[in-house]
């Protein structure tokens, strides 16, 4: 295919992922109350993680605080509500045809890669789906309540009220979830590297005290707020990817020397069946003692033959009377 051709395959995938992503789009956007329930589930107390904080909290401290609380969400401006409807249907647009787009890039690619090429594309593809979904998923039922919460109720005075704006909730959200989403592919990355020998496990436990501070600074970075607990409750979820990590970079570099060691030995294996075979055809082109003494025989079987009919075939005698007779005619003439 000409590069024409490729383009023109390539802007078909693009009209199909934008067609399905408004198509889901439109679908998220007509389901409005369905949506928001999503959304603004982490804004009431009855959301899983405060009941499941609440539920703990009872069995360390029965007659404790219950824990419940209200926080109201405001909207500051006249077509902000609408912009911010339309925005949260696009992104659920991508959130759900994210497994197509990927696959249809997959598709556009594949071609021009080898098998093992292809393999790790599928992986580090699959691998990177899946871990951008759990870091989503850590983020909306973990992350997000507990700050959302912290921050909401945090007063500095009870003469001071908090009013917080539906469009400062859903950048938040929004921001926490794509931020911890990327957060998660950590591992996915560090196994690549590992495949490459960009990395290995002594080299990330030697720098892991760095490692900590640059995963600190990010997570300032990620955080829209500069409170310790935001801070916290997002880097330990990084920290704790650098040590699965980690683990996962040692179990590949275990992997890729079974793997050589297979390879060694199956090479050796063949290097000794070609030596042998070599071997076996050398002995097979020299001739044996007993071989050289039958042609020998047979050589000379043919001489002695020779030898023995020219030895049994009668010589002229010269005392016959015939040989006499013809002397005596030559002597006349």
């Amino acid at each position: 295919m000409s590069f024409w051709e490729h383009l023109d395959v390539l802007r078909g995938i693009l009209f199909r992922i934008a067609a399905l992503t408004l198509g889901f789009a439109v679908i998220a956007f007509a389901c409005r109350e369905w949506l928001f329930d999503i959304i603004l589930a982490p804004k009431y107390d009855n959301f899983i993680i405060y009941d499941l904080f609440r539920s703990v909290g009872k069995i360390f401290n029965p007659n404790g605080d219950s824990g419940h609380f209200d926080v109201q969400l405001i909207n500051t401006g006249l077509a902000k509500q609408f912009v911010i409807h339309m925005k949260a249907s696009i992104y659920a647009g991508f959130l759900v045809a994210a497994p197509y787009t990927l696959y249809q890039i997959f598709r556009f690619v594949s071609p021009a890669l080898y098998a093992n090429e292809r393999r790790y594309a599928v992986k580090v593809l699959g691998g990177g789906s899946v871990m951008f979904a759990l870091g989503v998923l850590l983020s909306y039922f973990l992350i997000f309540p507990l700050t959302f919460r912290f921050l909401g109720t945090y007063q500095v005075s009870d003469d001071v009220v908090n009013m917080i704006s539906l469009e400062s909730y859903m950048d938040t959200m929004m921001m926490l979830c794509v931020m911890m989403g990327i957060v998660f592919e950590i591992p996915i990355l560090c196994w690549l590297f590992a495949k490459f020998g960009f990395i290995t496990a002594d080299f990330m436990k030697k720098y892991r005290k760095h490692a900590v501070v640059i995963l600190l600074f990010i997570s300032a970075i990620i955080t829209p707020t500069a409170d310790v607990f935001t801070l916290t409750v997002v880097a330990m979820p990084m920290w704790l990817l650098y040590e699965a990590s980690i683990i996962i970079v040692q179990r590949t570099k275990a992997t890729q020397r079974s793997e050589e060691d297979e390879d060694d030995d199956s090479e050796t294996r063949n290097d000794d069946t070609t030596d042998s075979s070599e071997d076996d055809i050398e002995e097979s082109d020299i001739p044996v003692a007993s071989d050289l003494e039958e042609s020998n025989d047979t050589n000379e079987e043919p001489s002695e033959t020779a030898s023995a009919k020219k030895s049994s075939s009668p010589r002229p005698n010269r005392n016959s009377s015939t040989h006499k007779r013809s002397y005596k005619k030559k002597r006349k003439k």
